[in-house]
């Protein structure tokens, strides 16, 4: 098989995932990023559709130098009554990049509903703006838009409109299912009837409206696409596109003709999260190959199975794709996660014993009780140490008061603390946006003497969850909460029929964690 070239357009189609907005700095970094991991194409954006791609492609002439990746600038069939005239294609040439990617239309549905137009006329419209381009010398891929929807219903047509752009001069032609709405079995059965009479490359260019944007990717290969689109994390509109950190790892790993190089692969992971935090998305933890999740072992029987032969629940060593292996503490474990759990933070606890016994009882307890430590692993860090390490609390709580005040039409809330660090006492008072917000304030000052790198740290997210709605207002709540510093993220949790009590017990385990942390770190 063919080796696969990648084409990454998570700067444009990316870009359309509701709640994403990127800047031309943003750009700049994940196009970079995109480079340093292999990637053969890049798509920077439309520079004729809006001020801010033609402004990134102008400062990316100047600052990217890239060492592996070709940028490309995107656009579409001309508009105007000549290509010479039409400012979308002088767009693309005042880019400056050597390869240029259009679009045109495909589907016979398309060309008579929304272009207004005669057949014949669309195809005069892609011949004619891939000629244009290449005889400014440019390298064009043509994508083939709806391609797979117009050949369902008017195949003689799709194919001239291939043809057209083949005639115009494109080097690869680009098999787009737009709506994503098709089957594998479909994508294969059509790209391999393109195969029997088009000799140029072929592209795939899926969505995922069908859920299987990655799957009808694959499919095409196998039947000779050997250019395949997508973005990271497979962001994109509506349901997204295909997701090209899958796509790259099912080739490289399972299918033999990877689109980036072997040792690259294991940057995979770090991709993925750095285009995430870049695009201010959170991350899914269940994401194939690269989430948090991906190799995160909870079932006591599955655990003791990895363990023995980490092939009998994963499908492959999460190190090749820079993942890692996790063990997760839970009602449903057993003694061997605790034990694993234990062995990875160095802590002596062995299976066939009564502590192993005991601290399995009281995690059992605590789930029941509604603790939660898959998304609070710090607490369960803390947890542990301060039973098999007998860690000492960094200061203890005397009492604190909160205060909620509606005067004047403002709500206003006050906590006062009283802490005792090494028997010294300090007592604080702060206000906040919230109850929580004053409580996390006033501890903080109240520390601030004793643990000054306290300020280094924040919350990043806050979360409550009512455990018996039936309950009312009376309920037991579960608060989680995310921290993070300059180099870690962690999460903890608390637990009560009070919010406020829950988020202090939540709260004292992520002050305690980042101090925790900061004491290794100095004894290292």
């Amino acid at each position: 098989m063919a080796r696969v070239e990648l084409y990454d357009t998570t700067l444009r189609d990316g870009a359309q995932t509701e709640g994403i907005s990127y800047s031309v700095s943003d750009k700049l970094r994940i196009a970079e990023k995109l480079d340093q991991l292999g990637v053969p194409f890049i798509e920077g954006g439309w520079p004729g559709s809006n001020p801010k791609d033609a402004e990134f492609f102008r400062v990316a002439g100047k600052r990217l130098a890239f060492k592996h990746a070709e940028l490309a600038a995107f656009g579409s069939t001309r508009r105007a009554a000549t290509a010479a005239k039409d400012a979308n294609l002088l767009a693309l040439l005042n880019a400056e990049t050597r390869t240029v990617t259009i679009f045109g239309k495909s589907w016979d549905l398309h060309v008579r509903e929304v272009l207004k137009a005669s057949l014949d006329e669309n195809l005069k419209l892609i011949r004619d703006s891939v000629a244009f381009l290449t005889r400014h010398g440019r390298t064009v891929i043509y994508d083939a838009e709806h391609f797979f929807d117009g050949y369902k219903d008017n195949p003689s047509y799709a194919r001239k409109t291939l043809q057209a752009a083949l005639e115009g001069g494109a080097g690869t032609v680009v098999l787009c299912d737009t709506n994503g709405g098709c089957l594998p079995a479909e994508i294969r059965r059509m790209v391999l009837a393109i195969r029997e009479t088009t000799r140029a490359p072929l592209g795939i260019h899926a969505h995922n409206d069908g859920e299987l944007a990655v799957a009808n990717s694959l499919a095409a290969v196998e039947a000779g696409c050997t250019h395949v689109q997508g973005t990271v994390n497979g962001y994109g509109e509506r349901c997204g596109n295909a997701n090209l950190v899958s796509i790259a790892a099912n080739l490289q790993l399972k299918m033999g003709c990877g689109g980036v190089p072997d040792a690259k692969l294991k940057e995979m992971t770090e991709l993925s999260r750095f285009v995430a935090e870049v695009s201010n998305m959170a991350q899914h933890p269940n994401q194939p190959f690269v989430g948090t999740s991906a190799f995160a072992h909870k079932g006591g029987v599955h655990v003791n199975a990895v363990m023995k032969n980490p092939r009998t629940y994963e499908h492959l060593d999460p190190n090749l794709v820079g993942n890692e292996r996790r063990v997760l503490v839970s009602e449903l474990s057993g003694r061997s996660s605790l034990v694993i759990k234990a062995k990875g933070l160095s802590l002596d606890l062995s299976k066939h014993t009564p502590q192993a016994k005991r601290l399995l009882g009281l995690l059992q307890k605590l789930e029941h009780q509604g603790y939660h430590f898959e998304a609070a692993e710090a607490s369960l860090e803390l947890l542990l140490r301060r039973h098999l390490a007998h860690l000492k609390p960094f200061f203890e709580l005397d009492g604190f008061r909160v205060i909620i005040e509606k005067r004047r039409g403002r709500l206003t809330s006050e906590a006062t603390i009283t802490i005792r660090v090494n028997g010294v006492k300090e007592h604080a008072a702060a206000e906040g946006d919230g109850p929580v917000n004053a409580l996390d304030n006033a501890v903080r000052k109240a520390l601030a003497r004793f643990y000054p790198t306290l300020s280094t740290m924040h919350l990043t997210d806050f979360k409550v969850r009512v455990l018996d709605e039936k309950a009312g207002t009376a309920a037991k709540v579960r608060v989680l909460i995310q921290s993070q510093d300059a180099h870690d993220s962690w999460g903890t949790i608390g637990v009560s029929e009070n919010i406020i009590e829950a988020s202090w017990l939540s709260l004292v385990d992520s002050l305690e964690y980042k101090l925790l942390k900061d004491q290794r770190s100095t004894q290292q």
